[in-house]
């Protein structure tokens, strides 16, 4: 699992959900023409949210890959890349106070269902990986 340099820069998270919410309550709710930064208060390393993923992965799925004990063994620092920010931020007060839009997740409940999501999908994953996904959706949008 490689990390680029040493893995402490800084990205605001948010729940796949949440976003999705957050951008249909702004089309039903916001001002024609403003615009609305959507944000999920989730400022973490990218170290961190890495370490999160395999304690989770751990519990889950504890059947490891390549005789390893924990899944965070599978973490290795690469070169970092050219000119990566350390830091990716948003300012979500306007939507927060003018649209009382809020993340419903907090980043752990996100990230546990993120990780879900994907072993409980494993197999269209990895045919999106070999490119053999026709373009199935799996989703649905609840009315």
């Amino acid at each position: 699992m490689p990390i680029y340099g040493n893995g402490k820069q800084i990205r605001d998270w948010l729940y796949v959900d949440d976003h999705a919410r957050a951008l249909l309550h702004a089309a039903l709710y916001g001002e024609v023409g403003e615009t609305y930064n959507i944000g999920g208060h989730n400022e973490m390393k990218n170290i961190d949210v890495v370490k999160m993923v395999c304690s989770i992965l751990d519990e889950l799925s504890p059947s490891k890959i390549d005789d390893i004990d924990k899944y965070e063994q599978l973490i290795v620092y690469v070169t970092d890349r050219a000119g990566h920010d350390i830091r990716y931020a948003i300012d979500a007060t306007k939507i927060a106070n003018e649209l009382s839009w809020i993340p419903d997740e907090t980043f752990a409940t996100g990230i546990r269902k993120t990780v879900e999501w994907y072993l409980e999908n494993s197999v269209w994953c990895n045919r999106v990986k070999d490119g053999s996904h026709q373009g199935q959706r799996l989703g649905v949008i609840e009315s």
